[in-house]
């Protein structure tokens, strides 16, 4: 094996070389500790180590690297303490996640790295956010993200490389192609000659490696990194490896043929190493011998500090506060106020947060001169310019990475789905990545996606789903809905101050139907507080949205029920106070919204009634909701599809009782 040492001295040579063995050294004590039972789980790296150590020497230690299970070399080359990791790896609450994350799912902002999620794939759109930031900075800065043979049939894969190719992002992808994917063969996996000739196609250099030479890959990634930022344009690179372990060590590697091994034995990135270091009177094998048993004594002493007994006493409070960042105060509404469409409020709470948050950032297809399918960004990219007004590729998941990369990159960021629809092309990175970030290790996503949502706008199955329920779920998320003109642009500005993932609902029938007296300078409205439209002594309806305006309606047409309507404005924290105070009030309660029946929100409202208010209620909580079905186009079907054409009928059988 040939190795390039070009202008490296001969202490960075032998500096690499305990930064090489270090992570092999761990793996045989982790395999080690694992058969005694002392550790639960090991995904290892043993023969790929080159990769890993060869790519992170090669960066600055201040730029980001978005690694993956068996790149323990990332970790250890950044210096993280080994007696941390291995509480990290018991799941003790002293290690980098407090108990929540196992193996390598964590990040350290200490030590720039983003801990991976199981999916893979969304690793590489945080690497376009973060070096967008590091662009938007101009910062001298590349990203790094981890892929394997496996990862790059996922559709992230596909996404993130041509965000990074058709912005110019100074990212770095590198593939560790190890051969299989679990047991699954590259033969079952792709059919092109070679991954790096997937570069081309993004219209991005691409080049492949030895990854068991490790002065080819920092040669390589230091090379990449150069033109990255000089040329502001992002790099695939394929490295060639093999692991001589299974996926995890319950896998086994019964599906590898033994002949695999003994070729790749021979091609140890380790034993390679050292022979040539010898050979380059750079070592002797005393060398060797003493740096080994240094290590072996240091890695020791660490297990003997971090494998301890931790058992981890639960505190309910302290893993319900760690879930969201802390939120900023609540700016009051002072001055003049005028009359504006809902649209026109949600335009100027966008415009008003661009010039109050010089770091946010709008993402959106078509959201820059077009104006975006509604026209609410019309006009916004002359003011801002075409880096803070971002058209995107047809790619809702790469985006919702981009924007969680931003925020690691210290930006604030503001998607556009054209239609709450399309969420579904984007809902791994958002149930997966933006919701559990922070309480796995405390990395805020300051990110708001905006969702169009709703029907009455004869736009049928796709373009009509009231699909906020499926968020509501997803702890870590805040879920918004306003009603009116008012509370949609300081609820919007409330959401982009902030520093935690926000989808906010947009109901496209109120758009241009629904104006309100608006203040007119920048103010904000506490996320979590709902609204009391009007007292009522007979019933009260519980609702929000479009459901807001059906209740008020109804109550203009029938003066002889005295009705209270309570508008929730935020369905994630949910006002349970204000629940309580419109169910005492009347003890008769209908939850309108027009989500579908079976699993929607207003399920969730009458269950914590039932459970909470039995004694407040003088009849059953009663649910008004859209028919369980697919949103149809037809007029008149939409019209008996939607829970308005069933508001009548609920409050008389709800009165009756």
């Amino acid at each position: 094996m040939y190795f390039d040492r070009s202008d490296l001295s001969d202490p960075q040579l032998q500096s690499f070389y305990k930064a090489l063995l270090y992570p092999r050294l761990i793996e045989e004590k982790m395999l080690l500790l694992l058969r005694q039972g002392r550790i639960s789980k090991w995904f290892s790296g043993i023969g790929q180590e080159a990769i890993a150590v060869g790519a992170t020497l090669a960066l600055d230690t201040d730029e980001w690297i978005m690694p993956l299970h068996r790149n323990l070399g990332v970790f250890t080359t950044r210096n993280m303490p080994l007696d941390k990791l291995l509480l990290q790896w018991q799941g003790s609450e002293h290690g980098y996640s407090k108990g929540r994350e196992r193996s390598f799912h964590f990040g350290s902002r200490e030590h720039h790295i983003c801990g991976m999620i199981s999916h893979l794939g969304p690793q590489l759109s945080i690497a376009d956010g973060i070096a967008l930031a590091h662009q938007l900075k101009k910062e001298k800065k590349v990203s790094l993200a981890f892929t394997g043979e496996g990862g790059s049939s996922e559709g992230e894969f596909h996404e993130a490389l041509n965000v990074a190719a058709v912005w110019g992002l100074p990212v770095i992808f590198l593939i560790e192609n190890n051969g299989y994917g679990l047991s699954t063969p590259v033969a079952e996996q792709y059919h092109c000659a070679s991954l790096v000739d997937k570069a081309i196609g993004y219209g991005m250099e691409g080049v492949q490696v030895d990854g068991n030479n490790l002065l080819e890959v920092y040669q390589t990634v230091r090379t990449a990194r150069a033109y990255a930022i000089q040329q502001q344009k992002p790099v695939l690179i394929e490295a060639m490896t093999f692991r001589m372990r299974g996926h995890e060590e319950a896998s086994g590697v019964k599906y590898v043929p033994p002949a695999l091994f003994e070729e790749w034995g021979k091609k140890d990135p380790i034993l390679q190493y050292e022979a040539w270091l010898q050979e380059a009177n750079i070592f002797t094998a005393a060398d060797i011998t003493a740096i080994r048993e240094e290590l072996k004594h240091d890695i020791e002493a660490a297990v003997a500090r971090g494998l301890i007994d931790t058992p981890i006493v639960a505190n309910t409070s302290i893993e319900v506060n760690d879930l969201y960042a802390p939120a900023p105060a609540v700016v009051a509404a002072t001055g003049l106020s005028s009359e504006k469409r809902f649209i026109n409020a949600i335009s100027d709470g966008l415009k008003q947060a661009m010039e109050k948050h010089p770091e946010l950032i709008l993402m959106g297809q078509d959201i820059a001169e077009y104006g975006g399918a509604f026209k609410i960004t019309e006009g916004l990219v002359e003011i801002f310019g075409k880096d803070r007004v971002r058209n995107t590729p047809l790619c809702e998941s790469a985006i919702v990475g981009t924007a969680l990369g931003l925020s690691i990159g210290g930006f604030k960021s503001v998607m556009e789905m054209q239609f709450a629809d399309f969420v579904t092309c984007g809902f791994n990175q958002i149930v997966n990545n933006l919701a559990k970030i922070h309480y796995r290790w405390g990395q805020p996503a300051d990110v708001v996606i905006r969702m169009p949502t709703g029907a009455g706008v004869g736009a049928g199955p796709f373009h009509s789903q009231s699909n906020e329920a499926w968020f509501t779920h997803v702890p870590g998320l805040k879920v918004v809905y306003p009603a009116s003109p008012a509370d949609a642009k300081g609820l919007l500005a409330a959401a982009i101050a902030d520093p935690n993932p926000v989808m906010f609902f947009e109901h496209k029938a109120l758009y241009r139907s629904v104006t309100g007296n608006v203040p007119e300078d920048y103010y904000t409205i506490e996320i979590g507080k709902a609204a009391l439209i009007q007292p009522g002594e007979d019933i009260s309806i519980i609702t929000y949205g479009s459901g807001v305006h059906w209740a008020m309606e109804y109550a203009i047409q029938h003066p002889e029920i005295s009705i209270g309507i309570l508008d929730l404005r935020t369905l994630v924290p949910l006002d349970y106070t204000a629940i309580r105070e419109i169910v005492a009030a009347t003890g008769k309660v209908l939850v309108l919204h027009e989500d579908t029946l079976t699993g929607g929100f207003g399920a969730e409202i009458a269950a914590w009634i039932a459970e909470h208010c039995f004694s407040l209620l003088d009849a059953p909580v009663m649910r008004c909701a859209s028919l369980d079905t697919p949103i149809p186009f037809a007029g008149a079907l939409e019209k008996n599809f939607l829970a308005k054409s069933r508001l009548d009928e609920s409050i008389a059988q709800l009165t009756t009782w």
